[in-house]
């Protein structure tokens, strides 16, 4: 169990690790790379996830684990911008002097985009503000966090709040941190039927092997019969016990003495063993 923990702690904390590389690496890495990177971290996840035992479902579970880390790294992402903005912008009242409509592409949602230029008539440095639906009109103003270095977009104050951003990162990385819990129980629990079986096989051979020992060694009683108690043969049903008495040259009863087994050369009923 404690090595099952450790390697459990161990893969939650590379799949950390990964998600905040990958968040790192976001800005400088292509997409090429950056699938590349992905397509290598799920084959790893996926050959340590089949070591806590659950081996048909790990599969699964390693593809589960790169989606959701993926959403993590690019909702940080947006976050990422958000928080920069607020800590590095500059909150002034700007004049909306342009708005345009991004072209039509396939089935994608249109942006609107607006130029916005500051009261002495400068323009609001960096990108368009860009929003999702139609609210600002040309002439209107609006207060909005500027970048003063030009790089990222200016947002309203509600546009910047990156509040959302953290908490669907965070619950997409613990969704992964679970999947990895939840493999370990699973595994724990694969071992655990797995040691049962072993058991119960073990044990049913056990009874098999005494039970033909109790068949040659022990003399019939004045009316032909092998009397044993199924008390000390758990692991195996009459039906079994019969088919080990045919192969050592014995039928058994079907009706027995209180409940016993009885065997004997000829009965009155038998009991099916095919």
């Amino acid at each position: 169990m404690g090595r099952r923990v450790g390697w459990a702690v161990g893969t939650g904390c590379y799949v950390l690790a990964v998600i905040a590389g990958m968040f790192v690496l976001a800005d400088d890495a292509g997409l090429a790379v950056q699938v590349a990177l992905w397509v290598a971290h799920g084959t790893l996840l996926f050959l340590g996830l089949r070591k806590f035992g659950a081996r048909e479902s790990s599969s699964y579970a390693a593809l589960f684990i790169v989606i959701v880390s993926s959403l993590a790294v690019g909702v940080a992402g947006m976050a990422r911008e958000d928080l920069t903005l607020q800590q590095r912008g500059e909150t002034v009242v700007a004049t909306v002097v342009g708005e345009r409509l991004d072209p039509p592409e396939g089935r994608e949602g249109r942006n609107w985009n607006y130029t916005l230029e500051h009261e002495d008539g400068t323009r609001v440095p960096g990108p368009e503000m860009r929003t999702t639906s139609d609210l600002y009109d040309v002439g209107q103003t609006v207060t909005v966090i500027e970048d003063p270095e030009a790089d990222l977009r200016p947002q309203t104050p509600g546009q910047a709040d990156a509040t959302g951003e953290v908490l669907g990162a965070a619950g997409s990385a613990l969704a992964a941190i679970g999947s990895v819990v939840w493999m370990a129980w699973r595994g724990s629990v694969t071992e655990r039927e797995t040691a049962e079986v072993v058991g119960q096989a073990r044990l049913r051979r056990e009874q098999e092997e005494k039970l033909r020992e109790t068949l040659r060694a022990h003399s019939a009683d004045r009316r032909g019969y092998i009397t044993v108690s199924p008390g000390d043969y758990p692991a195996l049903t009459h039906a079994r016990a019969a088919r080990i008495a045919w192969e050592e040259g014995l039928r058994a009863e079907a009706a027995g003495n209180r409940g016993a087994w009885r065997f004997s050369e000829t009965v009155i009923e038998e009991v099916p063993h095919s």
